[in-house]
């Protein structure tokens, strides 16, 4: 079986200020368009024979998310490749090689447009979290409610004890449920230390959670547990990360990569569908620098790159992402295209010195 693409390590910012209510912006006020570059390289030790794979590699196309376009180049070309919408409604893609190989590249270039999502919310304008629980409840012959699914554990988020006696202090009587969660996604920011490589995606959420250290699946695997131990509805979004910091400020740590978060369900929130999301590797709430990727109830639902294989032996991998505004992309394609042709003006001038 082929290693999964591997979340690409994020480190903490400073701790937010806060939620000051302000006016919903316009369709474009605010927006960002970005372009996503997401490569991902297989050297194989031994030639693979047959390999099936599925990657989650096409971003969301949401109200606040609007996807303007997508390539995915694989080399070498597939025998049969298709996409289709999951049951969370993320595209999927899913290809077949039949022709042996010893590489295999993986390319995903995506141009979105982003704008702020959570302007203007009040968060202690939502329900009280218990009433939120309470009717996330199984009641016999209730309507289906499609969020309740998130109220449950998951392969990669289990809900125990612990838990829920860390996230009490967070959710105190008949405190609003988003002002709850802002409260324990700060407190997990604060509490838990981030590690480069300190976990891999086998690691167990509750070993990361009892070190208090961890990457950023490990932060939202944590949340995730939280909450749902506290009878709520909680998803893992998958995404990307970028920073453009004001002149003489740091940059945003976890630029150029790929990013998770976590997103609850708060009745009262003021949005169409009244998710929030929460970044706690970060201590923030996700604005126009996160482009969603996908959801689901943990990674293992949106692992970008993940596949089965016949052969192959070990294997190196490689993943580049990279996310700029689109201006600084068409400035580097300039750049470099620039570069290609003065590097092709001096190959043919050096060819006709050196032609007799």
């Amino acid at each position: 079986m082929m290693a999964m693409d591997p979340m690409v390590p994020l480190e903490p910012l400073p701790p937010l200020e806060g939620l000051a209510p302000l006016n919903p912006p316009s369709s474009d006020e605010g927006s960002v368009a970005l372009t996503i570059i997401h490569e991902t390289l297989y050297h194989y030790a031994a030639r693979v024979e047959q390999a099936h794979h599925l990657a989650y590699l096409k971003p969301l196309d949401q109200p606040c998310q609007r996807l303007e376009s997508f390539t995915l180049d694989i080399e070498p070309e597939p025998s049969h490749c298709t996409t289709e919408t999951d049951v969370y409604g993320n595209a999927r893609s899913i290809f077949e090689m039949y022709a042996p190989h010893d590489a295999l590249r993986v390319s995903a270039t995506s141009r979105v447009v982003v704008r702020p999502r959570f302007q203007g919310i009040v968060p202690e304008a939502t329900q009280p979290w218990e009433q939120v629980a309470h009717a996330l409840r199984y009641v016999a012959g209730g309507g289906f409610r499609r969020e309740v699914e998130f109220t449950f554990a998951s392969p990669y988020v289990a809900i125990l004890s612990p838990l829920r006696e860390y996230a009490l202090a967070s959710f105190t009587a008949g405190r609003p449920v988003a002002e709850a969660a802002l409260d324990l996604m700060q407190r997990v920011y604060q509490d838990f230390t981030y590690a480069s490589c300190s976990t891999d995606v086998s690691t167990p959420m509750i070993d990361a959670f009892t070190q208090r250290r961890g990457v950023c699946q490990d932060f939202a695997h944590v949340m995730l547990g939280c909450l749902r131990a506290m009878g709520l509805a909680a998803r893992y979004v998958s995404g990307y990360l970028m920073s453009q910091p004001p002149p003489g400020q740091a940059r945003l740590i976890g630029a150029d990569a790929s990013h998770a978060w976590v997103a609850v369900h708060c009745p009262g929130l003021g949005r169409h569908d009244d998710w929030l999301d929460l970044d706690p590797t970060n201590g923030m709430v996700p604005a126009a620098s996160h482009a969603m990727l996908a959801w689901g109830r943990d990674y293992g639902d949106v692992t970008p790159l993940r596949g089965v294989i016949r052969g192959g032996g070990g294997h190196d991998l490689t993943v580049r992402v990279t996310v700029a505004p689109d201006h600084e992309m068409i400035q580097q394609t300039q750049r470099q295209t620039q570069q290609a042709s003065q590097q092709q003006t001096q190959q043919l001038s050096q060819h006709s010195q050196d032609t007799p």
